[in-house]
């Protein structure tokens, strides 16, 4: 699959969100690749990591979010479960666990439910090496659409993730510790 001519089927390629979406999955991608091969011996399968992190927030369109230009009708929280749901429609699971997985660094059902937030409430927390990779890098690039995302401090996205306890900062460093060998 192209996920640049996959993206083009929801998205018009001369959007903004168009634009955001590819430039921060490129962005992601790379890091997410890079933080696969510190981990050969796990086995994470590289050509599936590079077309899931293109797609992985595929489901902003449909979320009120007018800053990358998506006038859906669901809170940002949502572009997860929203993408996980379009990409299982057209028989992509995997792709689509990576969606629904990669928010925040994983959200769990206990969580939903003590902060009755608007998703399915199930377990959505990276698994495989490849969903823990893209939840990795993803943290580091926040969407600009401008071309210019700084790539974050690991410091920085801990005291970010401070706010939401102690097992959020715990997982990142996790990864931070596997990742960057």
């Amino acid at each position: 699959m192209n996920p640049i001519d996959f993206l083009a089927q929801y998205y018009d390629p001369r959007s903004r969100a168009f634009k955001i979406l590819v430039e921060h999955g490129r962005l992601v991608a790379k890091k997410a690749l890079a933080a696969a091969r510190c981990v050969p011996e796990m086995k994470p399968d590289l050509e599936f990591i590079e077309t899931a992190a293109m797609l992985h927030d595929i489901g902003i369109f449909e979320t009120r979010s007018p800053g990358f230009g998506c006038y859906g009708k669901h809170p940002y929280i949502c572009h997860g479960v929203l993408g996980s749901a379009l990409l299982k429609e057209k028989g992509h699971d995997k792709l689509a666990l990576v969606c629904e997985r990669h928010v925040g660094v994983g959200i769990s059902a206990a969580e939903i439910r003590q902060h009755q937030l608007p998703l399915p409430e199930r377990d959505m927390i990276p698994v495989s090496i490849e969903e823990q990779v893209i939840c990795y890098a993803d943290k580091f690039f926040s969407k600009t659409g401008n071309g210019r995302s700084p790539e974050k401090s690991s410091a920085k996205i801990i005291k970010s993730l401070s706010r939401y306890g102690p097992d959020k900062v715990r997982r990142f460093e996790s990864w931070v510790q596997k990742f960057e060998a």
